[in-house]
């Protein structure tokens, strides 16, 4: 599959992704990318969240691929357990959250997430209903490596360890994200086969 094959929603972390974020340059630069849109972003409710990523799909007219960041990739996993198998095409899953370790996140710009991941703990570990990756560093602050490695195999997802590079975002130096626009390529073409 190729980009204009697919309908690819964006799936932000808690508190969205700024204008240099990877995540927005990809809403910009790739014709069949949309953000899915929250209702509140620094108070995430997860059934919102959820519901809105589904709603957001639905109205795709062709096969759905999300590319989902931190908070997002949690928002995913509870999502999997609502849907049948084959609604996604596909799902790219880059620094995820470890929500049931919330109380050890630093701040993020000046504000943290309240409660026990705000209702996204626990994490589901449940296997997938469609093909993933997760893009995970070693230097992440919301979610350790061990933790990415355990949360891959649980959701049978290939996991690509992107070394030191922080939650892989604009304050990481992951504004233009040119691996990951490689390995994402490289995820739909596998998607096709």
């Amino acid at each position: 599959m190729r980009t204009s094959d697919v309908d690819i929603l964006i799936v932000p972390g808690w508190s969205s992704s700024g204008p240099d974020h990877w995540q927005s340059r990809w809403e910009r630069t790739l014709k069949t990318a949309r953000r899915v849109e929250q209702e509140n972003w620094i108070e995430p409710d997860r059934e919102a969240w959820v519901g809105r990523i589904i709603e957001t799909a639905v109205q795709s007219t062709r096969p759905v691929v999300l590319v989902a960041h931190s908070l997002g990739v949690a928002a995913v996993a509870h999502l999997a357990k609502r849907i049948p198998k084959g609604f996604l095409s596909g799902a790219f899953l880059v620094a995820p959250a470890d929500v049931d370790n919330a109380s050890v996140w630093p701040e993020t710009e000046g504000l943290k997430l309240n409660g026990a991941g705000s209702g996204f703990a626990p994490l589901p570990l449940d296997p997938l209903p469609f093909p993933s990756v997760l893009v995970a560093s070693s230097s992440d602050p919301y979610c350790g490596i061990e933790r990415a490695k355990q949360l891959a195999e649980a959701w049978g997802s290939t996991l690509v360890e992107a070394g030191d590079a922080g939650h892989i975002n604009g304050a990481s130096g992951h504004g233009p994200w040119p691996e990951g626009v490689l390995r994402f390529g490289s995820f739909l073409q596998g998607l096709a086969d």
